[in-house]
């Protein structure tokens, strides 16, 4: 078997398989970062989401701190806001939406209000003068000092009381008395008893950078002004001003001439850079399955009580999407929705030189598709992560050390292990069975039963393949060995006259679909079609059906392994995420390989939805539940009355495929096949068979070690006595710890590194 070269060290860059359009277009299918409907409802933007959990927990200060971000006087706001946010609160497609105002009413009422910057905040250079007195105008002198504008407001009245009742004659006694205290704490300067007139106008206009004015007092000035309402401007008077129509309008209005008074400020058009303003559509999906319609709280008089507005703000149920991050264990590993993670990803992909940290989260995605499935818009984390795999594979910037061991493992089945046959007595057949790499290894009692019967029941002729489809080149993201894998299983079926392929497994199926256009049927159909062989029966007692995600999609096939449970009479537990929905069990994608933890949390994923033994039809997955300690039988073991037992380490998963190859040979085609024995005995502690299992060390490649240390004799004694011999083995140097027995060796230890070690002489 060949080994497969590492990256060298200079890099040949090729044309990247993924384009930033492309990216583009994938992440805006993520809604995680939409705002929820409230909030979008909102011109003014309130982060709703947070100033409703602050209240719920009960902390006025961090809500007052959101509201006056919006807001420089909130109780003005929340006393007149007609609350658009409330009518698109999803809690009133239940029952009764949240109070938003009323709690908002209550924060501002309650809540601790935040001190100003004082003498050490930065005051910008520029000058503001505000002439009139408005709602209009007051808030903008507060947008205006948020920005730390120098600002001095000229108005008629005689002090800040009568100019806070001429600007916002609606409040309440206790309201007006809070708001007033606000203002006074203001950095803003007032000049009392102006009778603004056209020569006070000229005068401002030439001591300050800006002048803002009342609309009232611009009609006095220029009757007629024409004034553009997105930029609250008059651009033939170079005026600031506005329209007091409703609270929230004038409010959003004062925000809108604050941008331009800061465009104006600086020299700039200011039309020029303003974001998007005001009030937007959401796309954010929200499942409201588990949401409680739950009546609003009723408050007094004179509004919400600080426990009445924290009681209603828990009511809100934080609006938000998270269906891939609930459903996938890869999401919820590195806390990140797919949107931001495929920007992350994408970016790794464009470095040049240097460390791609990215590349272990790219690795780690299963590429089963389950978030495409429950995402409202259909997200594809595997797509980005694959074509991030063959960009970086392409550019040699993607190392081989996370899929070396699978690929070599791909490369020993569709070589020392493979073997395409037709059945006795045909020299072209009908059907060819194709069981599936991982079937060899790890039931190779169950592909042989499996072979023999259809043999004997289907008529035409039953070739015989077994090897690999080149799935792991594909998640590996290796092209090339996946087109070469593809065109020698081309060659080969057509030399058994291009027969139906009978798959054993769902991501064979799918594998071998993608490349020919011959039928491709699942063994489940024949199966059914057929009968039950001999010997089938079901489990004793009720089990949980895992769908492969090689099946996604896939309905037919989801009907047809229910359909052969039934038949066999199996109960099925019902669980929750099956179907389209199911969880990858950690083999996919080769996360198995390239990170263990993420592999071990999509596992326990699949695992936590019943204490009941499993069936699955997916080799790998039967495999990945039995290493986790549950009971797991794959759907071919029962109906074959076979059972391969406990899991085999990946020694004798090679073993088992050229043990079967070797047998089907001799029973079979009457073939004597080659077998490789040694002369001399060769044994091995269970520590050692544990760490060769756990760190992908092979029995032949301690072989390989032990060969090189009697032909040299070269090795390490260490203080217990054992003797340590190494030898590199392609792109790794693997150790090995023995001690000699009295026909052979004892191994002990093995571990290995990528490390190379060299000699020195003398």
């Amino acid at each position: 078997m060949s080994q497969i070269q590492e990256r060298g060290s200079t890099h040949v860059y090729k044309v990247n398989k993924i384009s930033k359009e492309e990216m583009d277009a994938m992440t805006a299918r993520c809604v995680y970062e939409q705002p929820p409907f409230c909030s979008a409802a909102c011109p003014l933007k309130l982060d709703v989401r947070a100033f409703m959990k602050a209240a719920a927990d009960g902390d006025f200060k961090k809500a007052l701190q959101l509201y006056e971000k919006i807001a420089p006087f909130p109780l003005i706001l929340s006393a007149g806001c007609e609350a658009p946010c409330e009518e698109k609160c999803r809690l009133g497609e239940l029952g009764d939406a949240v109070a938003i105002r009323a709690v908002e009413a209550a924060v501002a009422r309650f809540g601790e209000q935040t001190r100003s910057g004082g003498v050490f905040r930065m005051k910008k250079r520029k000058t503001v003068a505000v002439l009139g007195a408005d709602l209009f105008t007051l808030l903008l002198a507060g947008e205006l000092e948020k920005k730390a504008y120098p600002i001095t407001v000229f108005c008629p009245q005689g002090d800040p009381e009568s100019y806070l009742r001429a600007c916002a004659p609606f409040l309440g006694d206790a309201a007006f008395a809070l708001e007033l205290k606000r203002l006074k704490g203001k950095d803003i300067q007032f000049e009392f008893n102006c009778r603004p007139d056209a020569a006070f106008y000229e005068e401002k206009k030439a001591l300050f950078d800006v002048l803002c004015a009342s609309k009232e007092l611009t009609d006095e000035l220029f009757p007629g002004a024409v004034i553009v309402p997105e930029l609250m401007f008059c651009e033939e008077h170079g005026l600031v001003c506005g329209v007091c129509e409703g609270v929230l309008d004038t409010a959003f209005g004062a925000k809108k001439a604050a941008l331009t008074v800061d465009r104006l400020a600086q020299k700039l058009d200011p039309r020029n850079m303003r974001g998007q303003e005001g009030a937007c559509e959401s796309r954010l999906y929200t499942d409201l399955s588990e949401a409680k319609a739950l009546r609003r709280v009723e408050g007094g008089e004179d509004g919400y009580t600080k426990e009445q507005a924290t009681e209603e703000a828990a009511r809100c149920i934080q609006c938000h999407c998270e269906e891939c991050l609930k459903s996938c264990a890869y999401l919820r590993h590195y806390k990140k929705h797919p949107g931001l993670l495929s920007r992350e990803i994408y970016n790794n992909t464009q470095i040049i030189m240097g460390d791609h940290p990215l590349n272990k989260a790219m690795n780690a995605c299963a590429l089963c598709g389950q978030c495409s499935v429950v995402c409202p818009n259909g997200f594809d984390m595997a797509r980005v992560c694959a074509a991030a795999r063959r960009n970086m594979v392409s550019t040699d910037k993607m190392p081989l050390a996370p899929h070396e061991f699978a690929l070599m493992d791909m490369l020993f089945s569709n070589n020392e292990a493979f073997l395409c046959r037709p059945q006795p007595g045909f020299e072209k057949c009908r059907y060819v069975f194709f069981p599936g790499c991982q079937a060899a290894a790890i039931a190779p009692a169950t592909v042989r039963a499996a072979y023999l019967d259809l043999c004997e029941r289907l008529e035409g002729g039953v070739a015989l393949i077994l090897g690999c489809c080149g799935a792991i080149a594909d998640w590996a993201g290796r092209t090339e060995m996946e087109e070469q894998t593809h065109e020698k299983l081309d060659r080969e079926l057509a030399r058994l006259g291009d027969p139906i392929v009978i798959a054993g497994c769902p991501s064979c199926a799918k594998e071998l679909k993608s490349f020919s256009s011959r039928e491709v049927r699942g063994v489940w159909d024949v199966l059914l079609e057929l009968g039950l062989p001999e010997g089938a029966h079901a489990l004793d007692r009720p089990a949980a059906l895992h769908d492969s995600c090689g099946a996604r999609g896939d309905e037919h096939t989801q009907k047809a392994i229910r359909a052969l449970a039934a038949a066999l009479g199996c109960t099925l537990v019902e669980t929750p995420w099956s179907g389209d929905r199911s969880p990858c069990c950690g083999y996919g994608g080769l996360t198995a390989y390239a990170n263990r933890e993420v592999a071990a949390e999509l596992t326990e994923q699949c695992l936590e939805r019943s204490d009941a033994p499993y069936i699955s039809y997916c080799m790998a997955c039967r495999d990945r539940f039995a290493r986790r300690g549950r009971e797991s039988r794959h759907i071919l073991e029962l109906c074959y009355g076979t059972d391969a037992g406990g899991p085999p380490d990946i020694s004798e998963k090679r073993r088992n495929r050229l043990s079967l190859r070797n047998e089907l040979l001799q029973e079979v085609w009457m073939e004597d096949p080659m077998e490789k024995t040694l002369d001399y005995a060769l044994a091995f502690t269970p520590e050692a068979r544990e760490m060769m299992d756990d760190r992908m060390i092979l029995v032949e490649d301690v072989i390989a070690v032990l060969e090189d240390f009697r032909e040299s004799g070269e090795a390490i004694e260490d203080e217990d006595g054992l003797l340590v011999a190494r030898r590199r083995v392609g792109n790794a140097t693997f150790w090995v710890k023995f001690s000699r027995a009295e026909d052979g060796f004892l191994v002990h230890r093995a571990w290995s590194h990528r490390m190379k070690v060299e000699k020195r002489e003398g």
